[in-house]
């Protein structure tokens, strides 16, 4: 009996010292397995893919302060970025749209989302209207996020939405040009599934759809435009599927798709493509969608806000992220968001307009120009994208590492390039840069090996661009 407790005893004590050794060398393994970097960018026209894609020049500004306008001591920094569109959420409630005279009659002042409007038309985007949330004088019990006591009142805001911001006799403060006001996309609602925004059922959201259709459909004298959703929190098979059945059998108008993808996991944007993709070739009814626009219209590290996000780990996950999904059949994904509200949220900037890590990130990106070029032999951590026009060959490379481990020395391997001498500027994240003159290119090849290697801490973005020697024979 006692050699029996005395082998217990051993055995225990072999346990508690296995277990935690054990997880140590299956981290030590799963590491040492991941796979280093070693960039080779083929810099030969045959080697573009065609125009670098601008899908990812889409931001998103949810609701942080009413009454406000958000965006108007941030219009250089946004525009220094280049958007395209800009979502712009809770335009119903932030701006005091609908109210009724006295005859009980819908009354609509648009006055003050016109200079939001602009604010976004001054960063030189379009705007990206999420059509939300209800007008208390309109909802049955009074709530923004309650259902309408008469779905034909909703139908007329819709209508007249439309026809403010996208029709041809439109004047806007701004005197917005015309080009600005053709293919303005409407998304009806935002997250319905969502308990904050009123948790609708599909029946319910499908419903509201069919209504906001209908004063699409009403709208009179207006520039194309697009309508869409069913903007989930995420993408799911069963919402995107029986949303288009019943679109299909309502003969109802989707000129898009669309969803939203929060993850610390950057292959998930490429997972929700494929997905997509699969689900929508499950059925002849859906052959009609296959080739519509699909937009993620908020995306970004944490749905929930997260400091991490304002740090160089957020700003590694964005760009990482958007390498993924780049070159997806997607038509824009807009990140969240531009701007904090008077506390800590999901801004690039912070409230008074100071940029954070995600914005410089995103500027850095702004530097590739041209057409795409295909990287070659990127790591489990370490990832690039790269361009060329005809002034200069850039790179950007991102090592993202959430748990902010992983160190590299990344060997960039130029080919294909024109014989001569280059110039090869390094910048950094933080600003910092290095210049290189005069750096030949031996038989077509300028090779960044040793100690000329590109070091990449956890997280970090260094861009890298080529340009022609000025001395050069």
């Amino acid at each position: 009996m006692k050699k029996l407790k005395f082998k217990i005893f051993i055995y225990g004590i072999f346990t508690v010292l296995a277990i935690p050794l054990f997880f140590l060398s299956f981290q030590y393994f799963s590491r040492a397995a991941s796979i280093k970097a070693n960039l080779i960018i083929n810099t030969s026209d045959t080697n573009m893919i065609g125009p670098f894609p601008n899908r990812w020049k889409a931001l998103a500004q949810g609701g942080e302060e009413s009454g406000v306008r958000m965006l108007g001591n941030v219009i250089p920094q946004v525009s220094e970025l280049y958007p395209k569109y800009i979502r712009l959420d809770h335009i119903y409630d932030f701006y005091d749209v609908v109210s009724r005279d006295s005859s009980g009659n819908l009354s609509f002042n648009f006055d003050k989302l016109d200079l939001t409007v602009c604010d976004i038309y001054a960063t030189g985007a379009k705007t990206f209207f999420s059509l939300g949330y209800m007008p208390p004088v309109i909802a049955k019990d009074g709530s923004l996020i309650g259902r309408p006591k008469d779905w034909n009142e909703w139908s007329l805001l819709v209508q007249k939405t439309i026809e403010r911001y996208s029709g041809t006799s439109t004047v806007l403060p701004c005197n917005m040009i015309d080009e600005w006001k053709a293919d303005i996309y409407y998304e009806v609602w935002n997250e319905p599934d969502l308990e904050s925004f009123g948790k609708w059922s599909k029946g319910e959201y499908f419903n509201l759809y069919s209504y906001s259709v209908k004063g699409a459909n009403n709208v009179t004298n207006a520039y194309p435009f697009k309508i869409g959703g069913p903007v989930t929190t995420a993408l799911y098979r069963n919402w995107i599927q029986e949303f288009l059945k019943y679109t299909h059998k309502n003969n109802l108008r989707v000129d898009f798709i669309s969803w939203h993808h929060y993850s610390k996991r950057t292959d998930d944007y490429t997972k929700d493509i494929i997905n997509l993709n699969k689900w929508l070739s499950e059925s002849p009814i859906f052959d009609q969608y296959e080739n519509i626009p699909k937009v993620i219209s908020e995306w970004g590290y944490d749905s929930e806000k997260n400091p991490i996000a304002d740090t160089e780990v957020g700003a590694a996950h964005t760009l990482a992220s958007i390498r993924n999904f780049i070159t997806a059949n997607i038509e824009a994904a807009f990140l969240f968001e531009i701007k904090d509200g008077p506390t800590l949220s999901w801004g690039i900037l912070d409230y008074n307009g100071g940029k954070k890590p995600r914005w410089y990130a995103l500027q850095m990106l702004n530097n590739l120009e041209g057409n795409q070029l295909i990287v070659n032999g990127e790591g489990s951590y370490v990832t690039a994208l790269a361009s060329k026009n005809q002034d200069k060959i850039s790179v950007v490379i991102t090592n993202y590492d959430q748990n902010g481990r992983n160190n590299e020395l990344v060997p960039v391997r130029f080919t294909g390039l024109v014989p001569g001498k280059y110039d090869i500027s390094k910048k950094n994240l933080n600003g910092q840069k290095e210049t290189s003159l005069n750096v030949e290119a031996i038989n077509g090849e300028i090779n960044l090996t040793g100690d000329k290697a590109i070091v990449m801490s956890p997280n970090s973005i260094i861009s890298l661009d080529l340009t022609v020697s000025q001395n050069t024979e």
